[in-house]
């Protein structure tokens, strides 16, 4: 197993890395959106949805994968009435490419945070 590691994403806030790869596949873990440069949480759902992407963008660079080689996506959201603004992000994000996903409603994410991605993908 390699640890993947990038400060072009914010670093774990806990013990786990931002992902993980063996062989061709690259797990990483969820994103949420937190400026990797200060810490801090983007100001509402839309901004979090956009920098978490782009910390997801980052790790899966770091790991030699890119979002066209994304196989399944995993979201965390605590309020499901967000449901339509995040598929506009996020069909802008991936363009045509079109992984396995699921979305999920929670009560609470870390940092106060509103939502939460993570990704499978294999190495380009």
């Amino acid at each position: 197993m390699r640890v993947i590691s990038t400060d072009r994403a914010p670093a774990a806030v806990g013990p786990y890395s931002q992902a993980v790869g063996r062989g061709e596949l690259v797990l990483t873990s969820g994103q949420i959106g937190l400026d990797p440069s200060s810490g801090e949480l983007a100001s509402g759902f839309d901004a979090q949805v956009a920098r978490a992407l782009g910390n997801l963008d980052a790790v899966l660079t770091a790991a030699g994968s890119r979002r066209d080689r994304v196989l399944k996506v995993t979201v965390f959201i605590t309020d499901m009435g967000r449901f339509a603004s995040l598929n506009e992000a996020y069909a802008e994000f991936f363009g045509s490419h079109r992984p396995a996903r699921s979305v999920v409603e929670v009560a609470a994410l870390p940092k106060g945070a509103e939502v939460e991605i993570e990704a499978v993908a294999v190495v380009a």
